[in-house]
């Protein structure tokens, strides 16, 4: 292929779709260097991905492999849905405010453009397919064009967008997200587990607004750069790859219904952390 491979995986839940995406990643992948290597850092392995997940609800949704525990996840999923460290974001007409460009939440659920007041995406959509199940115009975006051309860190994730279908009879919340840039190893499991809760909370929304219960559909990832830091080649090679030869798929994923207990129980200290962070 001339230019950055175009690659496919897919799989029945978010574990399977994750790992297959993963080695799809490395054994087509090109080199590439990235603006964060230092001198003697090898080159990231890169492509432009698009990973389906058959049914995001189906076990197992954990993969054992992806760097990080259960705190850190659910920890992950409050950030994004409930905005437990949106108080973090920078005030950008401070220069002297150091805090964080952004958070997906405080971009989706109060999206701020120059002239208006805060919107709330996610409502947006939720109404709108309350409304007309169908329409094509059920999207959220993150990217401020005004700031993200030039500031420090600027948002991976660019957009959501959602479509329902019939499927068997019933309506089926499809979701569709894309990223500029996406650490396929160190984040973007983390990243799909708490889209899918996303996704799973507007169809609860939905279903509310509508008064008919709309169910989770596929959800599709899609990275311009979905990519292994060349830094971190090393450490995927012997922990990820090396597993899939010693350990059956059963032992290298977990359900998340075993686990749900643990990382709600950890709400409490996550919160506790959260808020004191960006003082």
């Amino acid at each position: 292929m001339n230019g950055i491979p175009v690659l496919t995986a897919e799989g029945e839940g978010i574990a399977e779709a994750w790992e297959n995406s993963m080695v799809e990643l490395y054994r087509h992948g090109c080199d590439l260097k990235t603006q964060y290597d230092k001198p003697e850092d090898p080159p990231s392995k890169d492509a432009t991905m698009i990973l389906t997940v058959r049914d995001p609800s189906a076990e197992p949704m954990i993969h054992r492999d992806f760097p990080g525990g259960f705190d850190d996840l659910q920890e992950y999923v409050m950030e994004v849905c409930e905005g437990i460290k949106d108080h973090c974001v920078r005030d950008p007409e401070d220069e002297s405010d150091t805090r964080w460009e952004y958070t997906y939440h405080q971009r989706l659920f109060g999206y701020e453009p120059p002239t208006l007041e805060p919107i709330d995406q996610i409502e947006n959509i939720c109404r709108n397919l309350a409304q007309t199940p169908y329409t094509r115009r059920a999207q959220a975006i993150t990217w401020k064009v005004w700031e993200d051309n030039s500031c420090y860190d600027p948002a991976c994730l660019q957009s959501v967008w959602c479509r329902i279908i019939e499927q068997k009879g019933e309506p089926r919340l499809n979701m569709n997200v894309r990223f500029r840039s996406n650490d396929a190893y160190k984040a973007a499991m983390m990243n799909i587990f708490a889209l899918v809760q996303l996704q799973r909370n507007i169809a609860q929304r939905i279903t509310e607004l509508s008064g008919q219960t709309v169910r989770l559909g596929r959800y599709c990832h899609m990275a311009d750069s979905y990519h292994i830091y060349g830094f971190n080649l090393a450490e995927f090679e012997a922990r990820f790859m090396g597993a899939l030869e010693k350990r059956s798929f059963e032992e290298r994923t977990m359900r998340y219904e075993d686990v749900r207990d643990i990382m709600e129980d950890a709400r409490p200290a996550i919160l506790e952390k959260a808020r004191a962070m960006g003082r």
